[in-house]
């Protein structure tokens, strides 16, 4: 009971601190987190921590003998009784008689402890002295410490991610790059596969570009469009949404789903090739709702002067569609040719390599190195492209630098946040339902990420709320379902609901000339519909391929 009231309030401060109060994310999440931390009992801590240093344990004899696997020696190993998350674990040393009778427990040097006798009801864990004393240090450690710790740990795992990847963005707008994308994709479809020409570019650009920058560079190619084939303004405009809204939420280095990944524990190319797997069937959804909608309703061009007479030109400056693409593939690339690497080291993909070989295809699947040679890339192909002034070219920089900074204390924080929710045992909660299955999990990582995102609005935040409740029990396994189904059902949770207190929502309808009632009525529907389709493929990923 004392789980879900902390749980409960710590909801409630996000979502009434960013909706009723106002607040910028950065401090309702952090808010959020120090009155958790605060009110997590010091056992609970502990406990926490102990079960995520914990060494499997393969078995328990009749007769009390207990066999484990360990990294280090067996001398090293702390065996805990536990009754559970509301009592103090009991510390077991090597021949050390417990004192309430339970009997005497002995290591040995082959990781085998033998145990006289134990209560029904413990729970035997096996972790290193080492991460034991942490665990205690961490819970006798204040509740600030324990958030802005957790604060630093979360920024230098995701900065120097979330600053490449806005630099990239900024690139390939300022170089006509994006531009291009889009341009050369409805060339090579023509008009007639104009919605799936946004579709496509609109979740290409959303993968290093966020959505609503997307939409401003796309929506005047639609209203271009409808001009020169006297309709299905409606059509371009829900096909651009389509293709963005599940790229912004499905696929790294875009930040919910970066931090997704990295709080999952799900390798960075998984969460991309199956975001992308996801994301565009979910899109296509969207588009075929599109088309029905458009076939039974009509959006008006409103504000016409403002619009083209043809489709944008292409510039004749901008760089081809290969080099284009480059900073958008090129991280994909180095990243997935480190999972290649077998793990002696000895051969990629099947095939024998030197050691320096190895290393070297090693140190630049390095996420981090992929995205800043990604962006180092992108920045030399805007100064090849534009031959930008030094002033052009800092101003260019520090404005990426500058949006990425928010980005990078919201995802933070909200890291810091699922932290401290994780510390409550809010897993083991979970874990102890009647019923548990992994397609139950999913669909509950997806509710909870719909009603986190209906009532504030925000996906990022969603998503980073969901991480909190579902993190522990996702990455260390108990869920029985793997990591990334999760993630990306926490993902597609976070499109449904759009409405009036989304930004997006208000990027959507005023730049296409749309009412709120049409939003409602045009784009809610399909942001959910996406959404759904999206978490009925996951579920069919989880039963076809366990």
């Amino acid at each position: 009971m004392l789980t879900l009231c902390i749980l409960g309030l710590g909801l409630a401060i996000v979502i009434g601190g960013i909706l009723g109060l106002r607040l910028h994310a950065f401090i309702a999440l952090v808010l959020a987190g120090m009155a958790v931390a605060l009110l997590t009992p010091t056992r609970h801590v502990e406990r926490s921590a102990v079960l995520e240093a914990a060494i499997d344990v393969e078995s328990i004899t009749a007769d009390g003998v207990i066999s484990f696997v360990t990294a280090t020696s067996a001398s090293d190993a702390v065996l805990l009784l536990d009754n559970g998350r509301d009592s103090a674990m009991t510390t077991a040393a090597s021949v050390e008689m417990l004192s309430d009778g339970r009997g005497q427990l002995l290591f040995t040097d082959g990781g085998v402890a033998n145990v006289m006798s134990l209560a029904p009801a413990d729970e035997v864990i096996v972790l290193s002295r080492t991460e034991y004393e942490s665990a205690q240090q961490l819970a006798a450690s204040t509740f600030v410490s324990r958030i802005t710790s957790t604060i630093g740990e979360y920024c230098g795992k995701l900065a120097i991610l979330i600053v490449a990847a806005s630099i990239i963005g900024r690139c390939l707008l300022d170089s006509g790059a994006a531009d291009r994308i889009v341009n050369s994709t409805l060339s090579l479809l023509g008009e007639r596969m104009a919605p799936a020409a946004f579709v496509f570019s609109g979740f290409t650009l959303g993968i290093p570009v966020f959505f609503d920058t997307v939409f401003y560079l796309m929506i005047p190619l639609g209203k271009a469009l409808r001009l020169r084939t006297g309709g299905n303004y409606l059509l371009y405009v829900l096909s651009i949404v389509a293709g963005g809204t599940m790229a912004h939420s499905l696929v790294p280095p875009t930040p919910g789903p970066l931090f997704i990944a990295e709080e999952f524990g799900v390798p960075i190319e998984s969460m991309i090739l199956g975001g992308c797997l996801v994301g565009l069937f979910s899109a296509s959804i969207g588009m075929i709702y599109a088309f029905w909608i458009n076939g039974r309703c009509e959006l008006p061009l409103r504000d016409i002067a403002d619009v083209p007479a043809a489709a944008k030109p292409g510039d004749q400056n901008a760089p081809g569609l290969f080099a284009s693409l480059v900073p958008i593939v090129l991280p994909v690339v180095l990243i997935t040719g480190g999972s290649l690497l077998s793990k002696s080291g000895e051969s990629f993909a099947g095939l024998a390599v030197s050691p320096d070989v190895a290393r070297t295809i090693k140190t630049l699947s390095e996420k981090n190195l992929a995205l800043l040679i990604s962006a180092a890339f992108a920045v030399i192909m805007y100064v090849r492209a534009k031959s930008p002034s030094r002033d052009q070219l800092s101003e260019s920089l520090q404005h990426a630098i500058a949006s990425a900074g928010p980005i990078i204390l919201v995802t933070a924080a909200g890291g810091a946040f699922g932290r401290m929710m994780r510390q409550t045992s809010v897993a083991e909660l979970l874990n102890d339902l009647p019923g548990t299955s992994p397609i139950m999990i999913i669909v509950a990582a997806f509710l909870v990420t719909t009603a986190v995102r209906t009532a504030q609005g925000s996906a990022t935040v969603a998503m980073i709320t969901s991480a909190g409740i579902f993190g522990g029990i996702v990455a260390g396994g108990a869920a029985g379902v793997d990591p990334l189904y999760v993630a990306l059902a926490v993902g597609c949770g976070s499109k449904p609901i759009a409405w009036m207190n989304d930004s997006g929502f208000w990027v959507i309808t005023r730049m296409s000339g749309m009412t709120e009632g049409e939003g409602l009525k045009y784009i809610t529907p399909m942001t959910a519909i996406a959404g759904v389709a999206g978490l009925l493929a996951v579920i069919g990923g989880v039963v076809l391929f366990p």
